[in-house]
């Protein structure tokens, strides 16, 4: 009996290991979805506007970026268990610092930079924990949890963020995060440490670098939708006739490159690098990447076009949008757990290829059911789907990675998997609004010219006045803005109905992109070891 006990006195031990890394990862994905529902109400709530809330959404996804890699470096010189609770503590405060913000520059400093560098001390810790507190074979099992549970927590944050700035406070939401990092802090003590290495300084001028490069690019990514992609939009800056994004994007890829460098004539000089550059020569850990990268930018492209779709398109409150997304959360977290638990042997290829199938599968059906009659329900088997993949790929994707690599260098491999499914997760969100948008203007226009209804005055000035983007909005909200302007009732009539057909061609040619994305993922699908023996075991080189 004693053996027994002792057993099952581990496993919960574990159990509880698990849980609290998983709350941790939830609590760093909650934040941008509840804020996404309620930025009217938080401008209102502290003297500000909706344009200065979306800059302090832009400035924490920022801030994660920046520091993503430098975080999982700290971790392998002071643990990864103290970084992991410093994170916390760091966020806990920012957290606390938000829900009492009295204007947007307490916001800003609590939200965007203490969370964002409390998140990026907190994720890469959460990679090398999981490979430091279970054995190869659960692995992927509680990768799988732990990513999980960063998609739930996106797809529920809207059911979370209704409520509580409908029935309470948004201020509720950020003082509930408090308490969740306490409790997390309590049950971390059951967390052993991972192994670190010999570790004994960190490398300014790589962190210095990376940050930059990163920042610049992403920022770059996050400006495409007001700047333009490559030609810049009415009142953009440019430079040399192209969107500045252009040229950010262009110096945060050669400040990358520099770093790169950097780092490879460090380790010819046998010092310490902030990344080793022979990770990024391995086979199975960039395979890993990769479709880390892809599975994060179809992730954000869905969880940015189907709310639009049943919040605006539909007009469902935030309450009935997250409760019509919950099918994919349930999916996802089946997957994400039972695939390794009842198919522990499987192929890590095959199960990655099913899962983008799946998700190409969900977007393509998705796709196919958006008409001009089709209500809420025509998402539920898409979201089905699509959660499946996401699981599917959760459940792989993490073990894949880490075990590339011994598991001391695990914390590096954290900070660089996060830096890249964020950079994924800003393109996703980026390109899924921009195709949208361009889509959404090309339709609108060419329909506003055909009209004969409409005046070609009318038609002339539209044109240009919507030259940089048509906005999305519901059918009551033009209405509601054609009659401000005391429009004509037969040119009023015809701009709604252009604004019904533009508004599925934009949601249509965005999920048009998200499935030629999945699809393209397949082709990179062949470094992802066959067996999963061969993703227990370390590559050294490509």
């Amino acid at each position: 009996m004693a053996p027994e006990a002792g057993t099952r006195e581990k496993r919960a031990g574990a159990g509880v290991v698990l849980l609290t890394l998983a709350a941790g990862q939830f609590l760093m994905a909650l934040d941008s979805s509840v804020m996404n529902v309620s930025i009217a109400t938080v401008a209102d709530d502290i003297g500000t506007t909706v344009t200065g809330i979306q800059g302090a959404i832009t400035a924490y996804t920022l801030v994660m970026a920046m520091f993503m890699i430098p975080g999982g470096k700290v971790g392998a010189l002071i643990g990864h268990k103290k970084a992991f609770l410093i994170g916390c503590v760091i966020y806990g405060c920012g957290s606390l610092m938000t829900a009492l913000a009295p204007n947007l520059s307490v916001l800003l400093l609590g939200w965007s930079f203490l969370e964002g560098l409390g998140a990026a001390l907190i994720l890469p810790a959460i990679v090398a924990l999981v490979a430091g507190n279970f054995t190869v074979e659960r692995r992927p099992g509680a990768y799988g949890l732990v990513a999980a549970s960063g998609a739930v927590a996106i797809a529920i944050g809207p059911i979370i963020g209704g409520v509580a700035t409908t029935y309470f406070s948004w201020r509720w939401v950020f003082a509930g995060e408090v308490v969740i990092v306490l409790a997390i802090l309590v049950f971390a003590r059951r967390t052993a440490d991972a192994p670190v290495g010999e570790r004994r300084r960190i490398d300014l001028v790589g962190a210095v670098l990376s940050a930059l490069g990163l920042g610049v690019f992403v920022y770059g990514v996050l400006r495409s939708s007001e700047w333009g992609w490559f030609l810049p939009k009415p009142g953009a800056p440019a430079w040399l006739g192209i969107s500045l994004v252009v040229w950010l994007m262009l110096v945060g890829l050669l400040l990358v490159w520099i770093f790169l460098r950097w780092e490879a004539r460090l380790v010819e000089r046998h010092r310490e690098p902030l990344v080793d550059p022979a990770l990024l020569r391995n086979r199975q850990l960039t395979g890993g990447l990769t479709m880390f990268f892809f599975q994060y930018l179809v992730q954000m492209g869905v969880f940015f076009v189907v709310p639009l779709y049943l919040s605006v398109a539909l007009g469902l409150s935030a309450l009935m949008t997250g409760a019509r997304i919950l099918p994919l959360s349930l999916t996802l977290l089946a997957a994400a757990i039972l695939i390794p638990r009842f198919l522990p042997d499987v192929s890590p290829r095959r199960v990655v290829r099913l899962g983008i199938l799946a998700l190409l599968a969900g977007a393509v059906a998705l796709l196919a059911a958006l008409d001009a009659d089709a209500g809420a329900e025509i998402v539920t088997v898409p979201l089905l789907l699509i959660g499946l993949g996401m699981g599917a790929l959760a459940s792989q994707l993490g073990a894949v990675t880490v075990s590339a690599v011994p598991d001391k260098q695990s914390a590096e491999v954290g900070g660089i998997q996060n830096a890249v499914t964020n950079l994924g997760a800003s393109l996703g969100t980026a390109l899924a609004g921009s195709i949208l948008i361009a889509a959404l203007t090309t339709s609108f226009l060419t329909t506003i010219e055909q009209n004969k209804a409409v005046p070609a005055e009318v038609t002339g000035q539209a044109s240009v006045t919507l030259e940089s983007g048509v906005p999305f909005m519901s059918d009551a909200q033009l209405k509601a803005a054609l009659e401000k302007a005391g429009t004509s009732p037969d040119v009023a009539s015809a701009a709604i109905e252009a604004n019904t057909a533009a508004r599925l061609d934009g949601l249509r040619a965005a999920l048009a992109l998200l499935a030629l994305t999945a699809l393209l993922a397949m082709f990179f699908t062949q470094r992802i070891p066959a067996t999963a023996a061969g993703a227990a075991r370390p590559t050294a080189t490509a």
